[in-house]
């Protein structure tokens, strides 16, 4: 199989976008209206920077790289994660959500890939073909098959 890639992505940008778009508004009607009244200014201000930076966050240029070998998690200049699919100790898969926990042992080796309704900070590009894959690399023996990953018991 050639490897695939899978880009992290951000989940929240419609509140990044919000806060962006009201900490703009809020600086500017306050420049406008207030005469540079400075508390709304450096409210809008905050609002613009921490809008700006989640979506420029350096996690959005991680990415998910699935082979015949292993999983690993790349930044551009290094890898962050590897497990060989050899070393997954067990994999805890909700297919209703297409959601997965990918346990490789040590909390440093392993990787929750988000579905429908998971709690995370981040999405995944193309998440069912990454469950799929994962599903596919791992013995049917070290896959545990729940409900949703909330219901499970996760160590």
């Amino acid at each position: 199989m050639a490897a695939k890639h899978h880009r992290f992505r951000p989940r929240y940008r419609g509140i990044a976008w919000t806060a962006i778009g009201t900490g703009g508004a809020l600086t500017a009607t306050s420049l406008a209206v207030l005469g540079a009244a400075l508390l709304p200014i450096a409210t809008g201000a905050i609002g613009v920077v921490l809008g700006a930076a989640y979506l420029a966050s350096p996690t959005w240029r991680l990415e998910i790289v699935v082979d015949d070998d292993a999983l690993e998690v790349r930044s551009p200049r290094a890898t962050k994660l590897r497990v060989a699919w050899a070393d997954v100790v067990r994999v805890v898969a909700s297919p209703t959500t297409h959601t997965c926990f990918v346990d490789g042992g040590a909390p440093d080796k392993s990787l929750l890939v988000p579905g429908d309704g998971a709690a995370a900070p981040y999405d995944l590009s193309d998440k069912a073909a990454l469950y799929d894959a994962i599903l596919a690399h791992v013995d049917a023996a070290k896959v545990e098959t729940v409900e949703t990953l909330e219901s499970a018991k996760l160590k």
